[in-house]
């Protein structure tokens, strides 16, 4: 057995991390990873261009650790952060962390566990978002889907839809890949705006074995005021618009045309309409409360709201309640709505999130 050979065996699990402008955050990042119950892993860092001191924090803890791994580059983005270290990875698994968030220190080992002994090519697990409304105190969200184990792709495209439900579907970091499955089918991560997405999407698209456990270990921490979860997105609505045809895409590929199925679709494509009404009220937004309007105009006005709506059943009365003035198309009172949303994410992230969280 050659050395190459011996590395690949030894190493259980790949460790993927792009680091920029993190340098508050990224000690504990790693130190969440060599906390570790399991320890045959090595963790690829990629030093994306970061200005700040992150890569240099990084550089120190790979001077003390052996499997850890620093790649130092000019900035291109996470995308092709992660996809670098994909080429270079040696582990039988991939995982992904995010450079300012941490994990759970049996999170490794279980989900090893997992994949090892039903042979799956991807392992999803449960999740905490933990939302910083102070300096020092958060609220944390939990994030839990049932159980399962899939072993046809069959089985896992009839009930994809809980996933997505239950948020599981749309990041990396709750989840374990088989190395092999993503190398044989050339899987990288899109180089665009919110890449994650689409790349579980081209993941689970021919998946057939899948394991899916209600534990939790990934903290995804909601803490900083540059996090893009707070910025003003101008493309937003074009992006959201170009996600729902993937979706539509995906579920035709798969011939699943259930109404569960169906619903969810139209469910999911209205709640994140929702979220560029309020995109469009943010006080970044420089446009004009006209040409704001007009926006609002054209995107309740689409064909895709008129069959979603019909479609998509809100589970809170608060969420009936939102979908109010787009089943009327009523475009003062969506522009309303968006700003009192608005108003509550920037005064009040504790209400803000509670009212997502019960949505």
């Amino acid at each position: 057995m050659n050395d190459d050979m011996k590395d690949r065996k030894e190493i259980k699990i790949s460790i993927i991390m792009p680091v920029y402008k993190v340098e508050d955050y990224v000690a504990k990042a790693i130190e969440s990873i060599q906390a570790q119950s399991l320890k045959d892993f090595e963790f690829l860092i990629v030093d994306d261009g970061t200005p700040d001191r992150s890569g240099e924090i990084c550089d120190q803890y790979a001077k003390n650790d052996s499997r850890i791994s620093v790649i130092h580059k000019e900035n291109g983005g996470a995308p092709s952060a992660r996809n670098m270290a994909i080429d270079k990875a040696r582990g039988k698994y991939l995982y992904f962390l995010d450079s300012d968030d941490w994990a759970e220190a049996t999170m490794l080992e279980d989900m090893y566990n997992l994949a090892e002994a039903s042979h799956a090519q991807l392992v999803i697990a449960g999740f905490y978002i933990d939302t910083y409304y102070k300096r020092d105190k958060y609220m944390t969200t939990d994030y839990i889907p049932e159980d399962a184990l899939y072993q046809t792709k069959e089985e896992f495209r009839k009930n994809a839809y809980k996933l997505f439900d239950k948020n599981m579907l749309y990041p990396p970091w709750n989840k374990l890949f088989l190395r092999e499955y993503i190398i044989d089918n050339k899987l990288y991560f899109p180089t665009t705006f919110w890449d994650d997405f689409p790349f579980n999407l081209s993941v689970i698209k021919d998946i057939e074995r899948v394991t899916v456990t209600s534990k939790q270990y990934y903290h995804f921490l909601r803490a900083r005021s540059e996090s893009e979860t707070s910025k003003y997105v101008p493309q937003m609505y074009e992006k959201r618009e170009e996600e729902h045809g993937w979706m539509l895409g995906l579920y035709r590929y798969w011939g699943v045309k259930d109404e569960a199925s169906k619903e969810m679709i139209a469910r999911r494509y209205i709640d994140r309409l929702i979220g560029c009404f309020e995109n469009l009220t943010n006080p970044n937004c420089l446009l004009s409360r006209k040409e704001r309007k007009r926006q609002m105009k054209v995107m309740i006005k689409s064909s895709n709201v008129r069959k979603c709506i019909e479609i998509a059943k809100p589970r809170s009365i608060y969420a009936k309640l939102m979908y109010l003035p787009i089943k009327w198309r009523a475009i003062w009172m969506t522009y309303i709505e968006a700003m009192i949303i608005s108003w509550v994410k920037i005064n009040s992230t504790f209400i803000f999130t509670e009212l997502k969280t019960r949505r």
